[in-house]
This record gives C-alpha cells, structure tokens and sequence, in this order.
C-alpha cells in the first residue's frame, strides 16, 4: 500500500451551480457561463499568475468534494445504457475525485481568475491551473474507445453542433417540447424568483434521456417520469426521442407546505395557489 499524498487547495472555484443535476456534464456544453478562480491569499499566487493572461483556455484540476465513495463501473450519461470502467469514463465517482476540466480565460483581476464554460459545482476546491497547448494537447483524431459516433446508413453523423451534441456521442439526443401550461408555469417562477429558470436546468437533463437515474435524480411517477431540480418537481413523458415536459409542481410534502416559514415556502405557496 502506497502512502497518501497530501493536497492543499490553492483557492475556490465560483460558479452559478449548486446541485449536481444543474452542472452540465462537460465544459465543451456550459457555453459561456461564467465563473470564477479565487485564489488563495498569502502565498504568493499573484506572482505565480503571472503571464497566464495571453492563453485564451486554462485546464483546471479541481477535487470532487461532493462525492463520497468511488465505484469500479459506473453507468455515463451516454454509455447506452451500460455500465463502464471507470478508467474509461470522466465520471467523478473515483478512488482519487480529481476532477479537470477546460475553460476559456476572460480576465485577471487580482487573486481572481475570471474564466467562461465552468462545469463545476460552486465552491469546489480548486488544486491547479495550467495552460492549454493546442499543439500539445488537441488530438483531434484520435481513437474515442466506447464512445464512437452513431453513424448512419450514409455513413454520417446524427451529432451536430446544432443539437447542441459533439461527435464521439453514442446515440443521437432526445427533443425536449414543453406543454402550454409548463411553459406558463416555468415563465412564472422566472419572472417571480430571478434565480428560478428551471428551463436550461431541466433541457440540460432531459437531452440525456428520459432513463431512471439516481444522479440525474429522474424517477418514476404513475405513468410519467419525474425530474428534480432543487426544490421542484417536473413531471415528463417520453415517446420515442422526444420528451414532452407536462407540469412543473412543489418538492415540499404538503405538512411542509402547511407549517414552514421562509422566502422559499412562500414561493411554492404562490405558486400552487396560481396554478392548483
């Protein structure tokens, strides 16, 4: 048995997601949502930022703080519905949850590192920054294992940027539609709470699949599937690759709803009297 190593973060990564289901699986799919690399203070970080402002991307190692445990085999978002090595997977249950990811630099601004296409979940423990090298670290040809493309009978692809999938997917993604009245009630709790757009949060998932998954926290609900995302419910149903969003409704147990105090309860009060 090796000895253990001994890590200390060098600062926090900031970014707009706080639960697991709302981080996008890769960076190359967080687009230009913005985060931030707060460095520590005291130990000399300015000077080790120096000249980092000409690269335009930065790999970033960071530790999967939030994840207990590791699994031998895990089951990927898009592994079709079959279990991997974990060597083979960039999931982040692993014996050692270290975690890198790509990002776009934007700006310096002191200890802070202002960067775009964060997947990572906010406050996780930030390890190291380095610089991406294209001609050292794109190999744009290389072998993708299990994750080869769909391909078509003419030979091409179903991935396309457009759809928001990259080559290398192994099975084409699913549309998302939503039903008038989800539509109506997303629209409602965006306009009521700023900060409560379900829609991007739920199309992020829902892409994936309509499949029972613990992480992704999709269960099933009667003759629908149900997906939460923080406090809420959003009940679906799939036919084929399309999914048909049907109804968002409370995550709150109704003595909650009855007995709580709070800005949060008082939402979901609002909502259901609106659209009960």
């Amino acid at each position: 048995m090796t000895s253990p190593l001994e890590v200390l973060p060098i600062g926090t990564i900031r970014t707009p997601f706080v639960e697991k289901a709302e981080a996008p699986r890769q960076s190359f799919l967080a687009g230009e949502v913005a985060g931030k690399l707060v460095l520590e203070k005291g130990r000399s970080f300015e000077d080790a930022l120096s000249d980092l402002e000409g690269w335009e991307y930065l790999w970033v190692v960071y530790w999967f703080d939030r994840n207990k445990g590791w699994r031998p085999k895990v089951l990927p978002p898009r592994s079709a519905r079959k279990r991997r090595g974990v060597f083979a997977t960039r999931s982040p249950h692993r014996p050692n949850p270290i975690g890198i990811s790509v990002v776009k630099l934007v700006s310096l601004e002191g200890l802070t590192v202002h960067v775009r296409g964060v997947d990572m979940l906010d406050r996780t423990p930030l390890l190291d920054i380095k610089p991406y090298v294209p001609a050292a670290d794109a190999f744009p040809t290389a072998r993708t294992g299990w994750l080869e493309p769909l391909v078509q009978g003419d030979g091409t692809s179903e991935a396309s940027p457009e759809r928001g999938l990259h080559m290398g997917d192994p099975e084409p993604g699913f549309e998302v539609v939503w039903s008038d009245e989800a539509r109506a009630q997303a629209a409602w709790l965006k306009k009521s709470q700023a900060t409560t757009d379900l829609v991007p949060a739920v199309e992020r998932v829902l892409t994936l699949g309509p499949q029972p998954h613990a992480y992704r926290r999709i269960t099933p609900d009667g003759d629908a599937m149900k997906l939460a995302v923080k406090d809420w419910r959003v009940r679906f149903r799939a036919a084929g690759r399309r999914i048909t969003v049907l109804g968002i409704t409370s995550g709150y147990r109704a003595k909650e709803l009855a007995t709580g105090e709070g800005s949060a309860i008082d939402l979901h009060r609002s909502f259901l009297a609106r659209f009960s």
